[in-house]
């Protein structure tokens, strides 16, 4: 079995994870720290693990474990890896920004699994993408293998208020949200990095502007992206090519009909839809922001750094709100 350590364990990324592994196969949950909860039961903060966890939250790590996963929030894993000697066989996956970008990576490998899943397998600390990085980069990656990507790239999306974290801001508690909707550092969003570096990973000439508006939705969680971009592709061929690039990875779907969030939501899927409109490539990528966004993504990236099927305790839909 893994044994497994969580840091930050109160938040909605580590409450996600936390669902997902007490009904892995391979894992068991060693400790759950969190500076903030520290005493209290699991389930009084995540009520719907009563009678699936019962384990109270530490403010000390237990250093003998195989994974950590750190989901304390950005800015914080650098510094708690920097204050904390976390034994040299135990392998790290960080849900938060700050070691996504090249600058800062050092040891750390990229860990969008449609990328880089050979790297992940040899990796001993793994980046998880941002989440509306997850959605965008899986509707482009086929364009950019093939150099296709040469024209503007143009995206809307939509994220749930869970995207903001748990902590309740002015934009994200329920009064406010609520019949609401509103954009948010358009064009500057922090995610563009670490999508500019993926697609020039797979295509070493990509420099097309990518005009990125997020956008706050009134639900609770999921991302609804729509992409377009120019293209002399027609839609059969564009379709062979995105159904070739991710026939071998298990959670990214093509789906013939124009689909809606809620169909992903509390699963690790990424649906993507495909249409050619006159001289216009149209993609809808979505994905649920806690699983294939973070969580999820995370225990699929555990499962191949420790050489387990990709899709361990990953088939089933949550049991999150």
């Amino acid at each position: 079995m893994i044994k497994v350590g969580i840091i930050g364990g109160g938040g909605y990324t580590a409450g996600e994870l936390l669902r997902i592994l007490v009904g892995h196969p391979e894992t068991n949950i060693v400790f759950v720290q969190s500076q903030s909860q520290t005493g209290r039961q699991i389930s009084e903060v995540h009520p719907d693990l009563t009678g699936e966890l019962d384990l109270n939250f530490v403010s000390d790590i237990t250093p003998a474990v195989d994974v950590l996963f750190l989901c304390s929030g950005h800015g914080k894993s650098a510094s708690f890896l920097a204050e904390n000697k976390i034994p040299e066989k135990t392998r790290i996956i960080d849900l938060s920004s700050d070691f996504r970008l090249t600058k800062n990576r050092g040891e750390f490998v990229y860990g969008l699994p449609e990328l880089n899943r050979e790297k992940i397998k040899k990796a001993h600390k793994i980046a998880n993408p941002g989440c509306f990085a997850t959605a965008i980069q899986l509707a482009l990656l086929p364009l950019a293998a093939h150099q296709l990507l040469n024209q503007e790239i143009h995206v809307h999306a939509l994220t749930g208020s869970t995207g903001a974290g748990q902590r309740p801001t002015p934009t994200t508690h329920f009064s406010w949200r609520n019949n609401n909707a509103s954009i948010y550092k358009p064009f500057v969003h922090q995610h563009l990095g670490e999508i500019r570096e993926s697609l020039t990973q797979l295509d070493n000439n990509f420099q097309v502007p990518i005009n990125f508006l997020p956008l706050r939705g009134n639900f609770t969680r999921g991302i609804f992206a729509s992409l377009y971009c120019k293209s002399d592709l027609n839609l059969a061929d564009l379709t062979k090519l995105f159904a070739d690039y991710y026939d071998p990875h298990p959670f990214v779907h093509l789906v013939p009909v124009n689909p809606s969030l809620t169909q992903v939501i509390n699963s690790n899927k990424c649906y993507l839809f495909l249409e050619k409109i006159e001289d216009k490539i149209l993609i809808v990528s979505m994905i649920d922001n806690l699983l294939k966004g973070a969580s999820g993504q995370a225990v699929q990236n555990m499962n191949l750094m420790f050489g387990l099927e990709e899709t361990a305790g990953l088939r089933l839909k949550g049991s999150g709100f």
